[in-house]
């Protein structure tokens, strides 16, 4: 794919920090991208001051705290002033009093930034609104005299009838959204081409929010925590359209508060929805590790893949033999999840825009840009078409390092300037300058904020050497009208359409010019406007079907389906054209069609599958929602190969299929010695996503299978599924029965004498002692400690022995249970001390490598530390090594369960519904029925034992973080 933006030599701009700050140690996600040929920087105090930009851009210091404080997300007006939305109270249940700025008792605050004297740079500030309700907003758009501002659990309109900039009403538009004073929750709206409002939200649910036309969301996942406020949650809620929505979702709304429909979910934390002027959405997300943020385009009904499809399942608990994390944590290699896109590596993306001005220069229209905070940069992509998809290219085009990829060795802390450019939002506006919001802070994420004095910054962005000034909008005319439709800030260019629209078909000549503009975007927002200007704007709108450009048919396809409640004529007539994209369309605009109306338009729709395209199967996946059964009996008339010989096309659209009726083929496919192996795997993928009894039976046919790659994988889902879709399927119980060694026969009668208050207590310590250092009774004695069954004079007695059992999970759970003394670790002293790496690599290999891996050594069942020098430095790794229960990696939290049998299990909670899973410190995964659980307690520490428990001293651990956060394997 070519870019054509500027080569990657960069312009160096002095940017002089008015604020002194106070550096605290803190968690920053770092680069995950392989280290790149490059002369070493020198840590200059010069050089912490500096952005760097493509040649042909000049980036200036717009705006600055004091006249406002924290920006999480700007938007600008008709005028060009910048709205901020600020969070100053973010996080104040970290903060004593203080501490940081002021918190303000009356809410957070809406700030109005403006240049009045046109010199490039703000000196107006004037607060607009500051609201008990706004805690940490998280999104700003403004619209007219409208401001609709999101902060969790409320969209709230704050509406200025008199244009002197402060708010006559304030109504809430919508409530109900999970994720209060959490990053994780509502986000910013952006007006889309056809009038209608886009935004997002993080998974930290639940979501239940009704619209004003009395349609209930009902979304949630198994994810708590990140807050105090954010304890409960749950996964398999059904909406009002009877679908199940889960994590983070994509949603659209008319302006009225009416509508309300999921476009896409299944996210972690999206932090804000784009849209160009064709109507394709674009966002980005994190992740839970260090290697797989991603940028994608959002197909419209999406399965994105954060979590099981229910949300009672983390990524982890899904992760299948042989994937790779990016695979796995995106269920990239599951039916029904679209393609993830573009993996950014580490970090922690916000912000996003879809750039359609001029004023930058020809090369920058039609850039997608993405903020990545964590990386002290933003990305710019020139999306190409792809199939029904989009190929996406990244490239760094602004950032405070010379290249974002660059590594961090050269930092000892965060004391370096340049890591404190925290991009949180990017706008254009009215004059097509770019202004960038930055949050400015030494760490970012963990939940937290270590700048005490509430900085920020906001930078513009111009093209070199030239002024661009904020044209004047005269609504009172089409002329006018027709211009404010065509500029570049998003919400600026809702004016125009919306009071050409009042129009109506008066304006259809108007709008209809706009059709040979030499911009294409404004071409696509008057194909959006055609059906809504009355009978002859559709008119206009239909023959645009026919058009040579296969995105004008798409557009107006988008268009005309938007304002008609029939949209099958257009499907029909639209089925057989030779753009993937427009087909993938028509392939969305089928899920809720019944079968024998979408039968024909189906049929064609299969028939151009090219057995490669996965944004093309995965629409037509959702045009077969609720139809999977009929829709195979037309793929098997379509290709009558035996399974053994089945075509791509075939193949793939019975794994996404996976009716019931396709469970002996599937079989026999995954069986036979003549398909090659990953084929046989796809092909137990997909057997293990049919919910049917003949389905587990086949899986149980095959773990008997003479290929040893079949046996093993079809034991594996065996094993997984008798936890959840397959729970009531098989008697489980019977094929699961061990018989209880003679070993752990001797365990349970020393926990008898254990528990014998008649014996000794010598005799009950000698006892506690043995089994102490075995697995098994080791386990027994943390659950008869962690349900108050064991007194502290045997706990205490034991110390020694259980810190020295054999089983790995037994020493790190008994740190919570069996604490010994041992002296406070100072993390700046070390921190100062020079490590080893070979000795580092040694302490590892004896005290991490059973839970973490680094590079090929090592196991997977804590976070994967083989990229972790691109996300801590070495204090902040010193930090979570010493306090590894002050910030605990999300899906890492530790829980104890205990049964009504009296049993109890302590691990990772994988997965949360009618069947619960724990992994624990040893990798082993329990399956525990709901009914059968007594208590479930979240652990309040981290299952990660503190250095003096494993008998690190400071120099050790030195040495360890040397290895660690060497980039050398």
């Amino acid at each position: 794919m070519n870019i054509s933006l500027p080569l990657p030599s960069h312009k160096q701009l002095t940017l002089v920090l008015a604020a002194a700050v106070t550096v605290l140690g803190g968690l920053a996600f770092l680069p995950s991208l392989p280290p790149q040929k490059s002369a070493s920087l020198p840590v200059a105090a010069e050089d912490s001051s500096r952005l760097y930009a493509p040649d042909d851009l000049d980036v200036t210091l717009w705006a600055e705290a004091p006249l406002f404080h924290n920006p999480t997300n700007i938007d600008i007006d008709a005028r060009g002033r910048v709205w901020v939305t600020e969070a100053v109270n973010y996080r104040d249940f970290n903060t004593k009093p203080g501490e940081r700025l002021s918190h303000r008792t009356k809410g957070d605050r809406v700030v109005i930034l403006e240049d009045k004297d046109g010199d490039g740079k703000a000196e107006s500030s004037k607060v607009f609104v500051e609201d008990s309700l706004l805690t940490a907003p998280l999104g700003i758009a403004v619209i007219g005299n409208k401001v609709i501002v999101s902060c969790a659990p409320n969209l709230l309109v704050y509406t200025d009838e008199d244009g002197d900039d402060r708010p006559d009403r304030r109504e809430v538009l919508l409530t109900g959204f999970g994720g209060y004073d959490h990053d994780h929750s509502l986000h910013a709206v952006v007006a889309g081409p056809d009038g209608r409002w886009y935004f997002n939200t993080g998974n930290a649910g639940p979501h239940v929010v009704t619209d004003r036309s009395g349609w209930t969301l009902r979304s949630g996942s198994l994810y708590t925590g990140g807050t105090p406020y954010n304890k409960e949650n749950q996964g398999n809620m059904k909406s009002d359209d009877g679908r199940v929505w889960v994590g983070g979702l994509a949603l659209r709304i008319n302006p009225d508060g009416t509508g309300l429909k999921v476009l896409g979910h299944n996210f972690r934390n999206n932090y804000e929805l784009a849209l160009d002027s064709y109507g394709n959405m674009w966002q980005n997300d994190n992740d839970d590790q260090v290697i797989t943020c991603r940028t994608s385009f959002l197909l419209e009904n999406g399965n994105a893949g954060y979590f099981s499809t229910d949300g009672t399942r983390y990524w982890q608990a899904d992760r299948r033999p042989g994937q790779d994390m990016f695979t796995a944590h995106w269920h990239q290699e599951d039916p029904g999840v679209m393609p993830a896109g573009d993996n950014t590596g580490a970090g922690s993306p916000t912000g996003v825009l879809y750039y359609e001005g001029d004023a930058l220069g020809p090369q920058y229209r039609g850039t997608l840009l993405s903020c990545e905070a964590g990386r002290n940069v933003i990305f710019a992509y020139q999306p190409q078409k792809d199939g029904a998809g989009f190929k996406l290219q990244r490239r760094d085009m602004i950032s405070s390092f010379p290249q974002a990829s660059e590594r961090y060795e050269w930092f000892e802390t965060d004391k370096d300037a340049r890591k404190w450019f925290r991009p949180s939002d990017i706008a254009a506006g009215p004059e097509g300058a770019l202004y960038i919001a930055d949050w400015y802070d030494p760490i970012v994420g963990g939940h937290a904020m270590h700048d005490r004095k509430g900085y920020g910054r906001i930078y513009r962005v111009t093209p070199k050497g030239k002024k661009l000034s904020t044209p004047k909008l005269d609504l009172s005319t089409t002329a006018g009208m027709v211009e404010a439709l065509k500029n570049p800030a998003v919400n600026v260019r809702l004016l125009g359409f919306e009071a050409l629209r009042r129009k109506g078909e008066a304006v259809v000549g108007e709008v209809k010019a706009l059709l040979t503009a030499d911009n294409p975007y404004h071409r696509a927002r008057a194909v959006w406007l055609l059906p809504q200007l009355g009978k002859l704007g559709r008119i206009e709108a239909e023959k645009l079907l026919q058009s040579p450009d296969e995105n004008m048919r798409m557009t107006a396809f988008r268009a005309l389906r938007a304002t008609t409640p029939d949209v099958l004529p257009y499907a029909r007539q639209m089925a057989g054209d030779a753009d993937a994209a427009l087909r993938r369309e028509v392939a969305i605009a089928l899920r809720d069609v019944p079968y024998e109306q979408s039968k024909p338009i189906i049929t064609e729709l299969l028939q151009f599958y090219d057995g490669k395209d996965r944004w093309y199967l995965e629409a037509l996946g959702t045009a077969v929602e609720g139809k999977e059964a009929q829709v195979y009996q037309l793929v098997q008339e379509l290709y009558r190969e035996q399974p053994e010989a089945w075509s791509p096309q075939r193949f793939n659209l019975t794994w996404r299929l996976h009716p019931a009726q396709a469970v002996s083929d599937l079989k026999l496919r995954a069986g036979s010695a003549k398909v090659p192996a990953e084929e046989r795997r796809k092909a137990l993928t997909a057997l293990a996503f049919v919910k049917d009894k003949k389905a587990a039976e086949a899986m149980l046919a095959l773990s008997s299978s003479q290929l040893p790659d079949v046996a093993t994988g079809a034991g594996w889902w065996l094993n997984f599924r008798r936890t959840n879709d397959w729970a009531e399927l098989l008697d489980w119980q019977t094929a699961t029965t061990q018989a209880i060694t003679p070993a752990y026969r001797q365990m349970l009668d020393l926990k008898k004498q254990v528990q014998d208050k008649n014996q000794p207590i010598t005799a009950r310590i000698e006892a506690a002692k043995k089994m102490a250092s075995d697995a098994d009774g080791g386990n027994m004695l943390i659950d008869l400690k962690a349900q108050w069954q064991l007194p502290d004079t045997i706990a205490k007695a034991v110390s020694e022995q259980i810190f020295a059992n054999p089983d790995q999970n037994v020493r790190v759970l008994a740190s919570q249970f069996f604490p010994r003394n041992g002296k406070v670790l100072k993390v700046d002293f070390i921190a100062r001390m020079n490590g080893n790496r070979e000795k580092g690599k040694t302490i590892f290999a004896t005290n991490c490598a059973t839970c973490h891996r680094h590079g090929e050594n090592g196991a997977e069942v804590g976070p994967d530390l083989t990229q972790i020098h691109q996300k801590f430095d070495k204090l902040a790794l010193l930090d979570a090594i010493v306090n590894p229960s002050a910030s605990m990696v999300f899906g890492y939290e530790a829980y104890t369960i205990t049964t009504k049998k009296g049993e109890s299990y302590f691990g990772f909670l994988l997965s949360d519904g009618a069947t619960v899973v724990l992994k624990d410190a040893a990798g082993k995964q329990h399956a525990i029925k709901a009914n059968q659980i007594k208590d479930r307690v979240k652990m309040p520490r981290s299952l990660m034992p503190e250095p003096t428990v494993l008998g690190l001293d400071e120099q050790a651990l030195a040495d360890l973080t040397g290895y660690l956060l060497s980039f050398k394997q």
